[in-house]
């Protein structure tokens, strides 16, 4: 896992004035809306006895924990402890780490690193967004597998022909094969542009894509650091766009957010339709995936065997490789980023008779 990132967390529509626990990077954070709107990520763990403070409520734009109600500012300072006797200080110890965020394309994004403003790698684009001509819905799965892996599957070409057999693969007939393509790569990402043959095997809705016409399906596909992936299919008639934020829960646990886009069937009565098609192909990848050993994608390239249709994935090993030489990894047991060593000062402020 990485760090000094972006990481869209949540959808924004789920974040209220009620605490909302979010499990990522192997950590607990707390996320709630103040009295303007604005959401507040904070560590989701009081410092006096670890009660978690998504099960506690917000009062005056601060999170109080729910079990002896320390209350604790948007910054993550401690300003009230009710037990105390008035004129009692408050340990400088008493104080919980805060996150900057940005509400960005209907998610939140959390920043989890030690990069200034200035220097952090920006939010990934997404143009599609705003377009008035593409309908939008919002879904979510969750995979017993590592985000690395998940990453990888969603912008693998050459699996879709064998695991996908039963929706819109074509078995790899011998007419059928993949295409060469070039890899576009950039700072923060890569991405690639094929042409797909209709697939005459396609079922249900992908029957409807992949219909059969002397014209060739379009598909990029690409990814965006550190968890990222983004998929187009043109075919002609229409277009389907999935941006997919790969959320690393733990080590064995990944929850996938997307934002699936289309300009045909665009009346919400159709999304139960293009839900249940998404899902399904998650279906087909979910015991592979979660079969793939080590859980997460090696650290060196040498680990696994690579062939050339493998350029896109191995674009991405190669960025993350760059960001581990940089000092950007998380080990799995790093429970806190900037934690401080209060340890001291809280017992400096005791005094023992």
């Amino acid at each position: 896992m990485l760090k000094n990132f972006w990481y869209a967390c949540e959808f924004s529509s789920a974040v209220t004035d009620k605490p909302k626990q979010i499990v990522m990077l192997n950590q607990r954070f707390v996320l709630y809306r103040n009295s303007k709107g604005q959401v507040v990520a904070l560590q989701d763990r009081c410092p006096h006895r670890g009660a978690a403070f998504s099960v506690g409520w917000v009062e005056d734009d601060c999170i109080v924990c729910p079990y002896h109600a320390w209350k604790f500012q948007s910054d993550g300072t401690c300003v009230d402890i009710p037990a105390n006797q008035p004129g009692t200080p408050i340990p400088r110890g008493a104080r919980i780490d805060g996150y900057a965020v940005q509400e960005k394309y209907g998610f939140v994004w959390l920043f989890y690193g030690d990069l200034s403003e200035a220097e952090r790698p920006p939010i990934p684009p997404l143009p599609e967004f705003e377009d008035p001509s593409l309908h939008k819905i919002f879904f979510e799965y969750e995979l017993n597998a590592h985000y690395t892996r998940t990453l990888e599957n969603d912008m693998d070409m050459s699996h879709v022909s064998i695991i996908h057999t039963r929706s819109f693969g074509n078995g790899f007939e011998p007419e059928q094969k993949m295409e060469d393509y070039d890899l576009h790569t950039e700072t923060w990402g890569g991405h690639v542009d094929v042409n797909v043959d209709n697939y005459t095997q396609a079922k249900d809705l992908f029957k409807y894509v992949f219909r059969p016409s002397k014209s060739k399906v379009k598909v990029s596909l690409g990814f965006y650091m550190p968890n990222i992936t983004r998929l187009v299919v043109d075919f002609g008639r229409g277009k389907i766009v999935n941006f997919t934020v790969h959320v690393p829960v733990d080590d064995s646990t990944t929850i996938t957010k997307r934002i699936q886009f289309r300009n045909f069937l665009t009346t919400r009565l159709a999304d139960p339709i293009f839900q249940r098609a998404a899902f399904k192909v998650v279906m087909e990848d979910k015991a592979v995936v979660e079969s793939e050993y080590p859980k997460a994608v090696p650290d060196r390239l040498a680990d696994e065997v690579h062939v050339p249709c493998d350029s896109l994935s191995l674009a991405y090993r190669k960025l993350h490789q760059k960001c581990l030489a940089m000092g950007w990894g998380l080990n799995s047991d790093q429970n806190q980023l900037n934690s401080s060593n209060s340890d001291l000062a809280v017992v400096s402020e005791l005094t023992f008779n």
